[in-house]
């Protein structure tokens, strides 16, 4: 049986040593925590705000990989946390990862046994769920699940502005809350109150807010829309819209309209995929692929194993699942003996000590990092999920985007024992807003995921499969791709030219041999996000690395998508992101120089 770990309160065996309330002058008759009488909102003096501290009663670490006393890993060892003011004792928080249960309702239970023992009255402010979230190494969404449903019960009361008060404790005993304020034409309703799910974390897209068009954009890994077949693809329109009339603007199969289907099936036997019409499902693009895979196959609490870093899109999407995502490191610089990729001594080990539901992956030029799986990687991938029987999805978006004549097979061309659910798309190659994608999969899994996606939304858009299933049958995209994977290719020497021309010394990247994407790593110190302000005021964007870790997020990352940008382009962004990294590292030196010449003593 693990040991829970012991905080300040002084548990003994389980056991809670009595509570002290007084806190010298701080407490005055009458006032505790909003016992007063007549009390009609907050206490007469603002409440002093729950803090969190490790068991040793040291304030936590902020790096995301220690916090006080708890440990947190893939292997899912207890978490733990103490909350308390800063006159009061701590209180305990610990979590079990291995548990059946989900961390949200664990969390929600222990606050809700500290709310009636009388731990934490009317009144308390408790931590936000951000900081919460932090301290005990989850998803801020863990937090805010246990609170939404705390809310719901009465117990505790969300105030925008001013923080998360407990408000009753079950028996009748409640803080009424000022009212609300009423906007104008809102008609009073608080909106932010109602949503079912905190959605406060930053996204990719806020990046570009208060940035002019012509700014050079390293955010997004997005094909160059120059280059996109129009006139191509209004002539396969036409075509369609001539043969079939109003019947392709009608309701269709939830599976997929047939044409495409079959255009597909030859594509992939093109490319060494075995398929048949009862393993192929049509989706609206790789992310709605996943939304389908999550809703059948994720329960609240199951546990899927995910590279660190990853897709963020994947990521929300098990979070919003409630499912508990276990991070396996990504190597992304060759060492002797340690092969590129998903380490796999990491998933193992993982596997082992965890009731795994599904593996999450993309091993052909990976994002963020670029770094493609080798081979023999993906045969002793595919042996370990054999014996522990869980099922991959391979995400298999970018491997079109070789840059060279080779390819590894894919993880659904090397599988053997039917455990690859093969997810796919146009979208890296052309028209990405037409919303067609592919799921190959064992066909009990493909029925499930047909049923999940007919109450989702009946079926993909008919005109836009029947438009890309002509341009398929008339060999318009492969020869698209020839020519865009040399765009790419082109593009991709041209960052990493641009990067060892400018970038300062103890940064460190490795080139693709393809993709969109180049995982930059700054010297030792330096915060991504922090650059980012700088060189956003010079016209350019980049990704900060912190948005792709599924937990402990290295700040001195970035993710630089070049697809978009042509070659003088690319080579103005880099230098513009060098210089300003340049800039800062100067800084750094004077403030050091001036801090040693503090140190010396006088004489």
């Amino acid at each position: 049986m693990q040991n829970d770990l012991v905080g300040p309160l002084g548990l003994v065996e389980g056991r809670r040593l009595p509570r002290e309330r007084a806190c010298g002058a701080q407490k005055k008759q009458g006032h505790e925590d909003g016992e007063l009488a007549g009390h009609t909102g907050e206490p007469t003096n603002p409440p002093p705000k729950m803090q969190i501290r490790g068991p040793a009663g040291a304030l936590p670490s902020t790096n995301g990989s220690q916090n006080g006393g708890r440990q947190i890993g893939s292997c899912g060892r207890p978490i733990s946390a103490n909350i308390g003011s800063r006159c009061e004792p701590m209180l305990p928080l610990h979590l079990q990862p291995q548990s059946h249960v989900p961390l949200y309702v664990q969390l929600r239970d222990q606050l809700r046994a500290l709310v009636h023992a009388g731990d934490l009255r009317p009144g308390d402010r408790i931590p936000a769920s951000r900081e919460l979230a932090t301290m005990l190494g989850v998803h801020r969404t863990t937090v805010a699940n246990a609170y939404a449903e705390l809310e719901s019960e009465g117990l505790i009361q969300g105030h925008v502005g001013r923080g998360t008060f407990i408000k009753g404790n079950g028996n009748g005993l409640k803080i009424t809350p000022p009212a609300p304020p009423v906007l104008s034409g809102s008609g009073g309703i608080r909106w932010e109150l109602l949503f079912a799910d905190e959605r406060g974390e930053e996204v990719l897209s806020r990046l570009t807010a208060g940035v002019p068009d012509h700014a050079l954009s390293f955010v997004m890994a997005c094909p160059a829309p120059e280059f996109f077949p129009v006139d191509e693809l209004q002539i396969c329109v036409n075509a369609v819209l001539r043969r079939e009339g109003t019947e392709v603007l009608t309701l269709g199969p939830s599976d997929g309209y047939p044409p495409l289907k079959a255009a597909l099936l030859e594509l992939l036997h093109h490319e060494g995929i075995a398929a048949k019409d009862e393993n192929l499902l049509i989706t609206d693009g790789c992310q709605q692929s996943f939304d389908l895979i999550s809703k059948a196959f994720v329960r609240p609490g199951d546990s899927v194993i995910m590279e660190n870093p990853t897709y963020p899109g994947a990521l929300a999407i098990f979070h919003g699942a409630r499912a508990r995502c276990l991070s396996v490191p990504m190597r992304t610089h060759a060492e002797p003996g340690t092969p590129l990729g998903l380490d796999l001594e990491a998933l193992e080990a993982t596997l082992a000590a965890n009731r795994v539901k599904l593996i999450t992956l993309t091993p052909d030029f990976h994002n963020p990092t670029g770094v493609s799986m080798p081979l023999a990687s993906r045969r002793k991938l595919l042996e370990l999920a054999g014996r522990y029987q869980v099922p991959v999805v391979e995400d298999h978006i970018y491997a079109r985007l070789h840059a060279r004549d080779e390819r590894i097979p894919s993880l659904r061309q090397l599988d053997r024992s039917n455990l690859v659910i093969h997810i796919d798309s146009f979208a890296k190659v052309a028209f990405p807003g037409l919303r067609v994608g592919w799921v190959v999969a064992p066909p009990q899994a493909i029925e499930r995921l047909r049923i999940v996606k007919q109450t989702t939304d009946l079926h993909t858009d008919q005109l836009a499969q029947a438009t890309l299933a002509e341009f398929l049958r008339r060999g318009l995209f492969s020869k698209h791709l020839a020519k865009m994977r040399k765009v790419y290719a082109s593009r991709l020497a041209a960052v990493d030219e641009a990067l060892r021309k400018h970038m300062p010394e103890g940064t460190r990247w490795m080139r693709p041999e393809g993709g969109m994407c180049m995982w930059l790593e700054l010297p030792p110190g330096f915060d991504a996000s922090e650059l980012l302000i700088h060189v956003k005021e010079r016209g350019v964007l980049f990704a900060p690395g912190r948005y792709f870790y599924v937990q402990n997020p290295l700040p001195n990352t970035l993710r630089l998508g070049f697809a978009s940008l042509d070659e003088k382009q690319i080579a103005r962004g880099v230098a513009t992101l060098a210089e300003m990294l340049k800039v800062e590292m100067r800084k750094r030196q004077r403030g050091a120089r001036r801090a040693e010449r503090s140190r010396v003593a006088l004489v």
